[in-house]
């Protein structure tokens, strides 16, 4: 503002002293021509002064305008500081408070920090109090514990002294008193000493007298333990048929083009024949064959002999796919029925309920892990009757354990459908069907789901093990047969000292080589015992696992 006005004060200074200048100018101008030109001297005034007077007017307005410009620009030069002064005042304000913030976070932080602090130091000194006290405490027991042991070892001390004392005056009356004896016996202590070896060496052989009677009695007693076990180890050898029971069948053709007929327009004679037979009907690329595949056998057979009759007759349609599937299955109905009634008479087993005949016979179309349903109950029957015969029952009992080991799986084959267990379910069907109370039992129980209350349960529980756990007898999926091999070996390498674990013969045996430096030969047996015990605890399985431990110590040295 002070530039602008002196700017304005210069220029007017400059005007006025550019007009004395020119006034005077020509003022000397017109004296020099007074005297030269007379004539031209009031014009030339006039003129001058004209002239003056607009350079004046004319200085007038220039200074006017530039004052105008000047006051503008200084006006804007104002306003622009003024607004650059506020911006700078405003950023150093905000940078101040931001920072001051900071400064004030940053004290609270120290402040809980040191809150903390003192907190922990607080603890730590009530720690370090109480583990004082503590200290106090256990030194003070200390003391009294060496004070009590002082002054126990004073007191044994004292009844050590006491004790050799009494030892002393012990032998003095020992050998007082033997001396007496001789006396009194008129024998010497060699000779009193013979004496009584001689009366201790003929107790001696009396009670091995005894002891050998009772070892020839109890061998007597083992010896029929033993042969009753061979005879069922040789029952369990039994030479038996070894099956295998699928969930498909294969139906052959004679020819490729019959797929054609037995799919039908649009698949309606296959939809048929499902709906029909309830089984599922497979073609495919199979040359001359067709896949019947279905859970349940009986099903399957009606659909296989169903469609050996339509592909014989050519006239294959949903009317007479029905119409035969009929047939078919009434026929199977009386086939099983007369299944049943030879497996009976095969076994000499009479005053069987018709329905328990009927599902006799159903068992020839089930199987358990690919055995033979009707071949299992019909080796266990037998099983049970030689048993029952060689473990001295009479043949009333004899034939009850046959009746029992027939029964035992119906529950398999029951019709209606229930949660109740086959072997539950097997005793009320016996019970319903005016079984005896003892074949009922043994059908519940040979499991363990009910308690065992005659000698045929636990005959009819061994009979089926032995018939299902024989080789040959049953099979597994290979993917859960893989992995018990493999969990059977895993069980093994958990214990110390094992090196390597094979399962040997379909997992019926497991030999454990172990490290004959970390283990004994008393420790290899107890070995053996802990993983024998470990199978039976954590695993299923059927029949039994033999566990080998072999423990080899090589010494090898080289000549050179």
């Amino acid at each position: 503002m002070d530039i602008g006005i002196g700017i304005i004060i210069g220029l007017v200074v400059g005007a006025i002293i550019g007009y004395i200048g020119v006034q005077m100018a020509l003022k000397s101008a017109k004296q020099k021509r007074i005297d030269e030109i007379n004539s031209t001297v009031d014009q030339e005034v006039k003129e001058a002064r004209l002239t003056a007077k607009r350079l004046i007017d004319e200085a007038e307005i220039k200074a006017e305008k530039i004052t105008s410009q000047a006051e503008n620009k200084n006006e804007k030069i104002k306003q622009r500081k003024i607004q650059e002064a506020k911006e700078k005042f405003s950023r150093l304000k905000s940078e101040f408070e931001s920072s001051k913030a900071d400064q004030m976070v940053e004290l609270k932080e120290r402040k809980m920090e040191i809150k903390e602090l003192e907190s922990d130091l607080r603890q730590k000194e009530k720690s370090f109090g109480d583990k004082v006290k503590a200290l106090d405490n256990q030194r003070a027991e200390l003391e009294q514990r060496e004070a009590d042991a002082i002054a126990l070892r004073e007191n044994l001390e004292k009844q050590i002294k006491v004790m050799n004392r009494k030892r002393e005056e012990l032998e003095t009356a020992s050998e007082r008193h033997i001396k007496e004896l001789e006396k009194v016996a008129n024998l010497s202590e060699a000779e009193a000493r013979e004496q009584l070896l001689e009366a201790v060496k003929a107790k001696a052989e009396t009670d091995a007298m005894a002891l050998v009677k009772n070892s020839v009695e109890q061998a007597k007693i083992t010896a029929n333990k033993e042969a009753k076990k061979i005879i069922i180890q040789s029952i369990q050898r039994m030479c038996a048929e070894y099956t295998i029971e699928n969930t498909v069948s294969v139906f052959n053709l004679d020819s490729d083009d019959l797929k054609g007929q037995i799919i039908g327009r649009e698949g309606r004679n296959i939809r048929a024949l499902e709906a029909a037979t309830g089984a599922e009907i497979v073609v495919d690329d199979t040359p001359e064959a067709i896949v019947i595949s279905s859970f349940d056998p009986i099903r399957r057979e009606v659909a296989r002999l169903a469609l050996k009759r339509l592909v014989a007759d050519g006239r294959i349609h949903p009317a007479r796919i029905e119409e035969v599937v009929a047939k078919v299955r009434k026929q199977l109905d009386e086939q099983i029925v007369e299944i049943g009634e030879r497996t009976v008479i095969d076994l000499d087993l009479h005053g069987l309920d018709p329905y328990l005949v009927k599902m006799v016979g159903r068992m020839r179309f089930r199987s358990s892990y690919g055995q033979n349903l009707l071949k299992h109950s019909i080796e266990t029957a037998n099983l049970c009757a030689i048993m029952a015969a060689e473990l001295g029952l009479s043949r009333k009992q004899a034939k009850m354990a046959k009746r029992a080991g027939l029964l035992h799986d119906i529950g398999k084959v029951a019709e209606e459908e229930t949660e109740l267990s086959h072997a539950l379910l097997g005793m009320k069907l016996c019970e319903k069907y005016g079984e005896h109370a003892a074949v009922c039992n043994a059908v519940g129980a040979h499991h363990d789901e009910v308690e065992m209350n005659n000698i045929l349960s636990p005959i009819i529980q061994a009979c089926d093990a032995i018939s299902g756990a024989r080789p040959g007898a049953r099979r597994e999926i290979l993917e859960s047969y893989l992995k018990r091999i493999g969990e059977l070996e895993e069980l093994a390498m958990e214990h110390e000292g094992v090196q390597k674990a094979y399962a040997m013969q379909a997992g019926r045996e497991l030999r454990v080589i172990v490290e004959s430096e970390k283990v004994t030969d008393q420790r290899a047996d107890e070995l053996s015992f802990q993983i024998s015990q470990k199978i039976q605890d954590d695993m299923q399985y059927p029949g039994q696992i033999k566990v080998t431990v072999i423990r080899e110590k090589r010494a090898v040295a080289y000549a050179r």
